[in-house]
């Protein structure tokens, strides 16, 4: 069974076709970085725009690496939510139009089950059940996973996401958008001992996260350190190693918790913080000690892409086939209302 997926709920078009027999056959991506940077952030409708000039293209080129055309595509997968209502808006159209053009099955699908199950892409693909922690620039989840389709949400952020805190801060550090990244580089030459900031709600039970009193705490002495000498690139680097650590503190607290919680001994990570080197080191450690597994992602399957989409997708296709023209998105979608149809 061959499947295309589409990713388009925020501000990357992902095309990919995934191939029950072979695997992963083509994946293309186009990021909309440049477009957003001197906004300094996602602009909602210049993304969806993007979506409609870059999307069809995409799925020609995909067709093309995979060297198949449209009669070879057995279904059509594409992200329906959450995200921008309407960026998810321009996949749904595109992927149900050409499902009924090509007269094969589509379903949407839920773009963190997507993250969830990326790291099945890779040829060491972890077992059920564990625990996933899914952390974003619009999330940071702990989730319970019992098998396809199984999901408990067990802890998530009240507030912001782990990925949005590590933007606004990079953003009062002076970083070029999107700054999260480049936050985590320069921390790699921070002093660890001249700064320290909280590790949010581990000092109380339960597994949900709050990074805003973080982001608020490196604004407060980022304004300190304006106001007194000006703040040097090594004072910058030194704020960004204390957010980093404490932020990854946090998350490793919480995936220990949930651990212990579940009694699972395998722990995935996946989404667009999971590429962070600091994160992965830590949670690898504590998988070590723990004499447990863990398993994320290749680093390019981290942000959102097509091919998490088509997998998805793939698996569900298999039990739940639709041809119905109806086309709905779900902006805001929690994966404890997940429901395939």
């Amino acid at each position: 069974m061959k499947v295309l997926g589409i990713e388009t709920s925020c501000d990357e078009t992902g095309v990919a076709i995934y191939d029950d027999q072979n695997g992963l056959i083509a994946n293309q991506l186009y990021s909309q970085i440049k477009l957003h940077a001197d906004y300094g952030g996602v602009v909602p409708e210049l993304a969806s725009r993007d979506h409609i000039r870059k999307t069809v293209p995409l799925i020609q080129a995909a067709l093309k690496e995979a060297k198949l055309t449209s009669t070879d595509i057995d279904g059509v997968a594409y992200t329906a939510g959450p995200g921008l209502i309407g960026a998810l808006m321009v996949g749904a159209s595109i992927g149900r139009s050409l499902a009924y053009a090509w007269n094969v099955p589509a379903i949407g699908v839920h773009h963190m089950e997507g993250h969830l199950l990326a790291p099945m892409l890779e040829d060491n693909p972890p077992e059920f059940p564990f625990v996933a922690l899914l952390v974003s620039g619009g999330h940071t989840q702990l989730i319970s996973v019992t098998g396809i389709g199984q999901y408990q949400l067990i802890g998530e952020s009240i507030d912001d996401a782990a990925g949005e805190a590590f933007d606004k801060t990079a953003k009062l550090l002076g970083l070029d958008y999107p700054g999260g990244a480049k936050l985590a580089k320069l921390a790699q030459q921070g002093d660890t001992s001249r700064f320290h900031f909280p590790r949010p709600m581990t000092d109380r039970p339960g597994l949900d996260f709050s990074f805003s009193g973080l982001k608020t705490a490196a604004a407060n002495i980022i304004h300190q350190n304006t106001l007194n000498d000006g703040i040097d690139t090594q004072t910058k680097a030194d704020i960004a190693r204390a957010f980093e650590d404490a932020l990854v503190d946090t998350l490793m607290i919480k995936s220990r918790r949930a651990l212990d919680q579940t009694g699972f001994n395998r722990l995935v990570i996946a989404g667009g913080v999971s590429a962070n080197k600091t994160l992965r080191n830590r949670l690898a450690q504590l998988m070590k000690q723990r004499k447990g597994q863990i398993y994320y992602p290749r680093l390019k399957f981290c942000t959102d892409n097509g091919a998490m989409i088509a997998y998805a997708g793939m698996i569900h296709l298999k039990e739940h086939s639709s041809t119905e023209l109806a086309i709905n998105v779900r902006p805001r979608w929690s994966l404890n209302e997940l429901v395939y149809c």
